[in-house]
């Protein structure tokens, strides 16, 4: 069975990448990050790296040619997110990740918790 990968367009070419590979060392410098639930007790201020979905939207002959990968950014922060949000947007912009939606999803009173989510894409050609 062959082996099946993506690789960067831009930056990192030439070697395996993924959206949650380039999203974890691009964001961690700003604040703790999990993938999927934060594990330990939850600090004031933490991000969670969901992914959402792997499709091939670009084909040629029959075949796909890039794969669009997508991951949801939970910001979970206990004060006010705006300042951290927008460190945020102005890291995956300059990153040339797409943003594809920015919502705020409410207050948790049960945790204390503000719940802002920013999804986003990348478009990897897909080698086989």
């Amino acid at each position: 069975m062959p082996e099946c990968h993506a690789r960067a367009i831009s930056k990192g070419v030439g070697t395996d990448m993924s959206l949650l590979g380039e999203l974890i060392p691009l964001l961690s410098p700003i604040l703790p990050i999990e993938t999927g639930t934060f594990s330990q007790a939850p600090p004031a201020r933490y991000l969670v790296l969901t992914p959402l979905t792997e499709a091939f939207q670009l084909y040629a002959d029959n075949r796909p040619q890039h794969e669009t990968q997508e991951v949801r950014l939970s910001l979970f922060d206990q004060g006010n997110y705006n300042t951290i949000k927008n460190q945020i947007i102005l890291a995956l912009l300059n990153a040339e990740i797409t943003i594809t939606d920015r919502r705020y999803l409410g207050y948790e009173a049960d945790t204390g918790y503000h719940h802002f989510v920013i999804e986003v894409a990348k478009d990897y050609p897909w080698e086989v």
